[in-house]
């Protein structure tokens, strides 16, 4: 008995072993055919896709720019100066006689015309002695017609009566000086402009030596710049120049040489140069920093390439030009240049796509996709 219950364990468990073994053994043909099925559908799945992924590919490849077409425009040669400008018309304003300010008619912003009355003293006393000179004046005319009735019939000599006309013209000089100091109680602007500065007081006493304002006239303002030595044969009265401002970014103000120094200090090596400027729409006011251009010669209708689209490598200059598709890189010869334009002496031609955005990194002979085109506003702004 004991032998037997050894031995049936041993028997129940080799025959799970052997279930279990055949099981697995059914399992396995099943499980590759699924793994065949599964890789079937993978692959068509694929061939499906085959098609439309290529053309995605060659489309990716495609480099995405920016492009501005070139035109013809002109550009000048220049000598590039800074100064702050002035105003070549400016005067301050003092009263002619003392008084206390009674009234103040301008100030400081605004615009004021020539001889427009700008401030008022208290002119009581100025009116009386204007009467006084009045009343005079008045007396020695009666005093002169009766003379002159009684030297017509002989009555007064020669010598009385030209007394009496020296009476009369003295009393109407004190009577139009009277009227003049009277008028002085009105101060005027002695130029049309704005007022810079105001520096009376309502109440307060001025005397003849006090400044009381400052009027500019910004209608042609200067620029006083001190050109170098080796540019002194370059300039005459007259010449082309142009003024920018930082602070009025987009705008240029036509200008001109106006005074040319013949001394050159030889401290500097330079010598004084006065631009004349005209201050379009008054932006421009006294104190203001600006560049100025003097133009020592010009090209025109030549081919301008903005600065944009340059790539710099050995300190040569190049650009991408597309055509069909391909961006083709070219080395610029140069003429003149500004700050935002070059001039293409050769190889590039009006009507060219030039890459401005998209161009840093490049192959030559990249393909390439023109995905926007800017507008030419420096050939726009120069033609």
């Amino acid at each position: 008995m004991r032998k037997i219950f050894v031995i049936l364990p041993a028997l129940i468990i080799s025959a799970l072993i052997m279930v279990s073994c055949s099981s697995k053994s059914e399992a396995t043909p099943n499980s590759q055919f699924a793994g065949a099925d599964s890789a079937a559908m993978d692959s068509a799945d694929n061939m499906k896709q085959t098609k439309p992924g290529a053309r995605q590919t060659i489309a990716e490849d495609l480099i995405p720019v920016e492009v501005v077409t070139i035109k013809l425009g002109d550009i000048s040669r220049y000598i590039l100066l800074s100064s702050n400008l002035e105003t070549e018309i400016m005067a301050d304003v003092y009263g002619r006689m003392q008084g206390i300010v009674q009234k103040i008619n301008k100030e400081e912003g605004q615009y004021v015309r020539r001889n427009e009355v700008m401030l008022e003293l208290e002119p009581e006393q100025y009116e009386l002695a204007e009467q006084r000179a009045n009343v005079e004046y008045e007396k020695q005319l009666n005093n002169f017609n009766r003379l002159k009735a009684m030297h017509d019939k002989s009555l007064l000599s020669d010598e009385e009566f030209e007394s009496a006309g020296f009476a009369l013209e003295t009393a109407r000089i004190q009577w139009d000086e009277a009227k003049l100091n009277l008028d002085y109680m009105r101060i005027r602007a002695p130029i049309s402009g704005w007022v810079g500065d105001r520096s009376a007081k309502r109440g307060e006493r001025i005397q003849p030596t006090d400044r009381l304002f400052t009027v500019v006239n910004t209608e042609e303002m200067i620029a006083v710049v001190y050109v170098p030595e080796k540019n002194i044969n370059q300039l005459q009265v007259n010449q082309k120049a142009v003024i920018l401002s930082d602070n009025i970014p987009g705008e240029e103000f036509n200008g001109w040489v106006k005074r040319i120094s013949p001394i050159v200090d030889p401290a500097s090596g330079t010598f004084k140069v006065t631009i004349g400027v005209r201050n379009q729409n008054n932006l421009l006011k006294p104190g203001m920093f600006v560049n100025v251009r003097i133009i020592v010669d010009s090209h025109l209708n030549v081919v301008l390439v903005p600065k944009t689209a340059i790539i710099y490598e050995n300190e040569f200059m190049h650009v991408y030009v597309v055509r069909d598709s391909v961006a083709h890189k070219i080395k610029l010869e140069v003429g003149y240049q500004d700050h935002d334009k070059v001039e293409a002496v050769k190889d590039i031609n009006e009507g060219d796509k030039i890459i401005v955005v998209g161009q840093a990194g490049m192959k030559d002979k990249a393909r390439v996709q023109i995905v926007s085109e800017r507008k030419n506003t420096i050939a726009a702004k120069t033609q």
